[in-house]
């Protein structure tokens, strides 16, 4: 795709004058000029013709340089484009670079160079060879960080200067592009999750079109229908032919859920506990929406990512694509917040229908474990990832008796429904999302039923 349209550059505007020329003298041709002024003083002094004749021809072999870069006039176009324009963390785009001389004069030497964040690597630069007219040269150069975020590229530049290199003339493009660093993602296992619900379910996630011969409501028979669907009551009641509808499915919903607020997490940096939060958030609401779920992106302040829809999530299948990537853009930028607890974030799934909640919780203090629990009542099945700050402290010894406190918020999450996972470094989601499959199998397998024993539970691979 192309990131940059074309951009003009007119080396014989006014932008170009005199002044700007003057000072773009580079230090071989300040220094021939101040050594001509010097020889014609002191000529002058000494009275020595020869002198003189020297010194003017140093003063005037830069003035003259600067002169001739001003008449000359060029139309060049530049293009960028990025491929691709969204990259995960750690992994390298390419830049590709397009220049084209559009007037009918040809160009002299050209350095191109091309503003870059110093996080994405050292500032492009390359030189071109004389332009004919209407010619063009391609370049290109890749960038990569290890942050996420999103970074501005450009505006190209292009240097000009005389063949004696005493002056030299930069001209930037307007153009500007930016380059998306999403979070990295890891893809995960099938396994099932307490609670869960199938992409398009069977059972409460399918909407039936009938319930009975006395419980229809049909419609007009069109083209292609399957003539097995004519429901003949209703074609002798209205005297055309009519036909049963088709069951409408209703896609399953998961939320994913991002604690962002900033005293819990600590450390910075691609390896602490808030970027592994963000990146399980990210691998979560993408391995979801893969197996067919309407997803949403909740932060802990209640902002709601699509935020159109019933509910915040997508309205169709075909969405997915598009939802995915404003999800991830999102994720991209996101940073701590200044809220100091969850409140919101429940307000938000309080009012909610039944689904998947997938949570990344940082550390958690009584209070914020109390109204953690409480999501649960409201949600069909909850698996959070608590990633607590006495395991992801970066050098720092955890107070006394954090351990034995921790453990008895994970225990009050458990007891309200959640599967609870504690996450420590150097583990992947897989790992995890895996163990979340197992302890939520363990538990729908000790469900009692009407009549004795114990069911598993229903529900779908996600």
């Amino acid at each position: 795709m192309a990131a940059g349209g074309p951009a003009a550059m007119d080396d014989g505007d006014e932008k170009g004058g005199l002044r700007t020329a003057l000072g773009g003298l580079t230090t071989r041709g300040r220094s021939f000029l101040a050594a001509g002024i010097a020889a014609a003083v002191c000529a002058y002094v000494l009275g020595q013709a020869d002198l003189l004749r020297v010194g003017l021809l140093l003063s005037v072999l830069p003035l003259l340089c600067v002169m001739v870069l001003v008449r000359t006039r060029y139309r060049v176009t530049g293009t960028r484009r990025l491929t691709p324009s969204r990259v995960p963390a750690g992994t390298e785009a390419r830049v590709h670079l397009r220049v084209e001389n559009v007037s009918r004069v040809p160009t002299g030497l050209l350095m191109l160079q091309d503003r870059v964040p110093y996080v994405l690597g050292p500032r492009p630069r390359f030189v071109l060879d004389r332009m004919e007219a209407g010619g063009r040269r391609e370049v290109s150069y890749r960038v990569r960080s290890d942050l996420r975020g999103r970074y501005p590229l450009g505006p190209l530049q292009l240097r000009l200067s005389d063949p004696f290199g005493m002056c030299e003339l930069t001209r930037s493009f307007s153009a500007h592009d930016t380059l998306v660093v999403i979070p990295r993602t890891e893809p995960l296992p099938p396994v099932r999750l307490a609670g869960e619900a199938p992409g398009y379910g069977e059972g409460r996630q399918r909407s039936l079109a009938l319930a009975g011969d006395d419980d229809v409501i049909p419609r007009g028979y069109r083209h292609g229908d399957d003539l097995r669907r004519v429901h003949w009551r209703s074609t002798a009641r209205y005297g055309e032919l009519m036909v049963r509808r088709e069951e409408q499915p209703q896609r399953a919903r998961c939320t994913v859920l991002l604690d962002t607020r900033r005293h819990a997490y600590q450390g910075a940096g691609p390896d602490s506990a808030f970027e592994w939060a963000v990146s399980g958030a990210a691998s979560a609401l993408t391995h979801m929406l893969e197996r067919g779920f309407a997803v949403r992106l909740l932060t802990d302040d209640g902002t709601s990512v699509p935020g159109e829809g019933t509910g915040g999530f997508a309205g169709s299948a075909q969405e997915s694509a598009e939802q995915a990537g404003l999800m991830l853009d999102t994720l991209a930028v996101v940073g701590h917040s200044g809220g100091g607890g969850l409140s919101r974030a429940y307000d938000v799934l309080r009012g909610g229908s039944e689904g998947l909640l997938i949570a990344f919780f940082g550390d958690l203090d009584e209070e914020q474990a109390a109204v953690a629990a409480r999501m649960r009542q409201r949600s069909g099945g909850a698996v959070a990832f608590v990633l607590d700050s006495a395991d992801w402290g970066q050098g720092d010894l955890p107070p006394a008796g954090s351990g034995t406190a921790s453990e008895e918020r994970l225990r009050l999450l458990r007891d309200a429904g959640w599967t609870v996972l504690a996450v420590r470094p150097g583990t992947g989601l897989a790992d995890y999302w895996r163990q979340a499959g197992h302890q939520g199998a363990e538990r729908a397998s000790a469900w009692p039923v009407a009549g004795g024993g114990t069911t598993g539970f229903s529900g779908g691979w996600s």
